[in-house]
């Protein structure tokens, strides 16, 4: 899979072509996907994901604050595994969406030879969103390709989209993130050096770097499965300020108890798996009753992890 940061750096003969933020890669863009590498690959065409970085609605003003589902690598990652065979990174801004759709589409077809542009439901590009469906519909036919636009898919009764799986992150839902995404929402960092306190209470933790600009859950502490490279763990993972020890802290940190784990990870990276949210965080009267709580979370931990891999066992049986 190739990823670019540019359409200079792609010349395409032939290719069909989905056009997205794709932050996520959530349910429903897994089924524009799934049309889009199928109908590519069975033509002898190139499957291509061209989606946009920053986020078009934080460089217009529309979402302050903004923070990314999946970060550029991380969502060309997960595209090249759904079989695309192209990912164009292109950089958003006051430019770009200053462009007609016209005159973008004209700079896309220079490049990528689109046969077939694949669209979401909702999608508009150009200046003020003129592009919408039956625009480029029009523009298929200067600019020789066809328009394909795929329905939504639903969860829960609402439609999936990248909003509503931020708005379940910061409530602390991340087995109804998971649901929408159609896998565990990840975050994943280097290993940095923390207070140390929870080696002194025997329950050493690995401290993530979370990469800025990357969603966060809500402050709580969670089941999640942690990968040391290849290895797989179960873990129980803190998300916020630890307000028995550090009650004046104010920006949230990520801290994982891997559980039957003790080598050292300083600056390894660590790829943790959001599976169910355990308890609220919450500040303890004395470092026993903190750690009489960690036990019950660890124990809890090994019960909902076990529990699912022998589900998941089971299916592959």
């Amino acid at each position: 899979m190739l990823h670019a940061h540019s359409l200079e750096d792609v010349s395409l003969q032939r290719s069909w072509l989905a056009i997205g933020v794709f932050d996520g890669v959530h349910r429903g863009h897994q089924e524009i996907l799934a049309h889009l590498t199928a109908g590519a690959h069975a033509v002898g065409a190139s499957a291509v994901v061209l989606t946009f970085y920053p986020h078009p609605a934080a460089v217009l003003g529309k979402r302050n604050g903004l923070k990314y589902l999946t970060l550029p690598d991380e969502k060309a990652a997960l595209l090249g595994d759904l079989g695309v065979d192209v990912v164009v990174t292109h950089p958003f801004d006051h430019d770009v969406a200053a462009l007609s759709a016209e005159a973008f589409m004209t700079r896309v077809q220079a490049h990528l030879n689109a046969e077939k542009l694949l669209i979401g439901y909702d999608f508009a590009l150009g200046r003020e969103r003129e592009g919408d469906a039956v625009r480029l519909a029009e523009l298929g036919k200067k600019l020789g390709f066809t328009l394909q636009s795929c329905a939504p898919v639903t969860y829960g009764g609402e439609i999936v989209s990248s909003s509503h799986i931020r708005a379940y992150l910061s409530a602390g839902r991340v087995a109804e993130a998971g649901q929408a995404l159609g896998r565990y929402y990840a975050l994943c960092g280097p290993v940095v050096h923390g207070d140390g306190r929870g080696r002194k209470i025997d329950i050493p933790t690995a401290n993530i770097d979370v990469p800025a600009g990357k969603a966060i859950p809500a402050n709580g502490v969670y089941a999640c499965w942690a990968y040391v490279g290849d290895e797989k763990h179960l873990a129980v993972t803190n998300v916020g300020v630890r307000p028995t020890f550090t009650p004046d802290e104010e920006i949230p940190g990520v801290e994982a108890h891997l559980l039957d784990f003790r080598r050292d990870l300083y600056d390894q990276n660590l790829k943790l798996e959001f599976v169910t949210r355990l308890r609220d965080e919450q500040k303890f009267s004395s470092v026993e009753a903190l750690l009489a709580q960690i036990h019950k979370d660890i124990a809890r931990t090994r019960e909902i992890l076990r529990d699912r891999a022998g589900v998941k066992a089971a299916k592959k049986k």
